[in-house]
């Protein structure tokens, strides 16, 4: 099973909007017979081309998976009749599928058939693996990660100075360099590259100037789209988001300047006007968070300032966090704290982090949790 878990991984960024799947066989004396993970555009799943790796070593052997296999037509034919025709007598599934078109239906077709089943082995390791399909499945909208670096008490950045923008920042400040490690930089990349779209304010873009790339150099299968809250379009036109963008930039405004709208649509760049989420000018993230969803988005990785922090904390969009934390001390009124805003008035109200993992990068840590169960339907969370 951790092998499969592992060729699963193989998938991150080649799947969405489908799961990543991995897929090992062995053969009737328990021997390796077969392997193979799952990409979108290679279109057949895992465990059709581990049977066919297998050939006839698979019949009266075991397949384990670390997701249930389907047993509808979509894409491609059910892979349960693949799975009984080919002789499988078990079937070891680390959990099952929360599309609602399978969910257990594929588990019993199978047992129908004679197959063994068995679940559970790994499901937590297994469901990390396949958190952002279950939300899109279940919710038709992103996975929404909420990452920040900061000090250990909770400051983003120095105090500002006159050319410095303190909504923007995220593990930088305005002198003295980065806060987080170069470990801890390096997994950031890692989270950009299992997401399908990041996002940040305009704030960023002008303080910044960042190109929001994925930088790890592995294969995915769309382009990482770069989604940039920008109310009144004040996005420079000589940014190097701008100069580089490749249908791969999507500025959602409040208020859309004709002749700024044109400018930027002409360099490539498309522009969305979403109406205002409140009184403080800016566009309603429920609403955003709805569109990409639309827009076949699984995953978000928000990697705002103290504003942008808010005000998706605000808006209840974000399902889970990923907080690193540098051993340095900040202190003063002065330093840019990681959510700015109003804030939370009563405990009672404050954002409920569950399931906490830590993690180290060299000296830093993360914190990494999660403030709604992405595999529940919308309406259990209510």
């Amino acid at each position: 099973m951790r092998r499969a878990i592992e060729l699963a991984r193989r998938g991150n960024g080649l799947t969405s909007p489908g799961a990543r799947v991995g897929a090992v066989i062995t053969d009737a004396s328990g021997q390796f017979a077969g392997e193979a993970f799952y990409t979108f555009d290679g279109l057949k799943h895992a465990e059709i081309l581990a049977l066919e790796q297998a050939g006839a070593h698979a019949r009266g052997g075991t397949i384990y998976l670390n997701l249930e296999p389907h047993c509808h037509q979509g894409r491609t034919p059910p892979c349960t009749d693949a799975l009984i025709a080919a002789g499988i007598k078990r079937v070891v599934a680390a959990m099952s599928d929360p599309n609602p078109k399978v969910a257990g239906k594929g588990f019993e077709q199978l047992r129908a058939a004679g197959v063994a089943v068995e679940t559970g082995l790994l499901e937590a390791e297994a469901r990390r693996i396949n958190e952002a399909f279950a939300r899109f499945i279940l919710a038709r909208k992103p996975l929404v990660t909420l990452k920040s670096g900061m000090t250990l008490d909770g400051k983003i950045a120095p105090p500002p100075g006159d050319s410095f923008n303190p909504s923007a920042l995220g593990a930088t400040g305005a002198t003295g360099g980065w806060i987080t490690s170069e470990e801890a930089r390096a997994h950031v990349q890692e989270l950009r590259h299992e997401s399908d779209a990041i996002m940040v304010g305009v704030g960023t873009i002008i303080a910044d100037d960042p190109l929001l790339t994925d930088r790890t150099g592995l294969p995915r299968r769309l382009p990482l789209l770069r989604v940039v809250l920008d109310s009144r379009l004040r996005c420079p036109l000589e940014s190097r988001l701008v100069k580089t963008a490749k249908d791969d930039v999507l500025i959602f405004c409040s208020f859309a300047e004709e002749k700024k709208r044109r400018l930027l649509e002409e360099h490539g760049i498309r522009v969305e006007q979403i109406p205002l989420g409140s009184s403080d000018g800016r566009p309603d993230l429920a609403k955003i968070a709805a569109r990409l969803g639309e827009l076949g988005i699984t995953s978000l990785l928000i990697e705002g300032g103290a504003l942008v922090n808010w005000t998706a904390l605000a808006a209840g969009v974000v399902d889970k966090i990923f907080l690193y934390y540098a051993p340095k001390i900040l202190a003063g009124g002065g330093s840019v704290p990681f959510a700015g805003g109003e804030g939370f008035r009563r405990l009672s109200e404050a954002a409920q982090v569950k399931d906490i993992v830590l993690h180290r990068f060299g000296e830093d840590f993360a914190v990494e949790g999660y403030l709604r169960d992405p595999y529940l339907a919308p309406e259990a969370h209510i």
